[in-house]
């Protein structure tokens, strides 16, 4: 079945409309906890900027809907007890979701509640991420490659994960069978030359011989 041609033009999201009871109350919690900075006002709203989209608190006398938003902050604890402190109260404080994410949330005092969240590090995950491979690995080869992207910073490491196993199936080529030679050639062949030279300790620590590989740390 082909998709529905669109019969008009929309640009995206522009603001999510928020019913409050009280105005300076309410940007006490969403403008002064928060950092957000008003962007707009009028007689009975307030237009406050969420980085990306408004935040529209519309005075209500009896609000006949709540909402809810998802705030995104490096410190899940820091920014509850902020929203706390402004008027809002705590539903459940930081924890940890099957998503990977680290959660709480707050509801403010007209009912709509205020998630807080941040995408955990690899770093905290619970498991290894497993190997985005198209070919046969062998158990040591997988467990190696897995190790080695410990020495990663967890913000590059899904990056460089995709980078090496790309480059080691690349490297086995018509056997379709990835070792722990490909893993050791892919993970210096899959950084640039210019920062390659970084990949060196990780491997050393990990017992092999770099200087075998010396065209691999020259190439283009």
């Amino acid at each position: 079945m082909s998709e529905p041609t669109p019969s008009a033009v929309f640009y995206g999201l522009s603001h999510v409309d928020i019913p409050v009871t009280n105005l300076t109350r309410a940007e006490r919690l969403y403008h002064r906890a928060t950092g957000f900075p008003v962007q707009r006002r009028g007689e009975g709203w307030m237009d406050v900027d969420a980085g990306g989209f408004l935040l529209r608190l519309v005075l209500t006398r009896r609000p006949e809907h709540t909402v809810a938003v998802r705030l995104q902050a490096p410190g899940v604890e820091e920014a509850l007890e902020a929203l706390v402190k402004a008027g809002a109260t705590l539903l459940h404080g930081a924890t940890r979701t099957p998503e990977q994410e680290l959660l709480g949330a707050a509801r403010d005092p007209d009912g709509n509640v205020l998630y807080v969240w941040r995408p955990l590090s690899e770093d905290e995950y619970d498991f290894v991420p497993e190997l985005p491979t198209e070919m046969t690995w062998t158990p040591e080869a997988d467990a190696f490659l897995k190790s080695l992207l410990m020495s990663v910073p967890a913000l590059f490491r899904a990056l460089a994960r995709r980078r090496v196993v790309a480059v080691a199936e690349e490297l086995a080529g018509s056997r379709n069978l990835v070792t722990r030679e490909e893993v050791i050639r892919g993970f210096i062949l899959a950084s640039p030359r210019v920062t390659r030279p970084r990949n060196r300790q990780p491997l050393v620590d990990h017992g092999v011989d770099v200087d075998r590989y010396r065209e691999d740390w020259e190439a283009d």
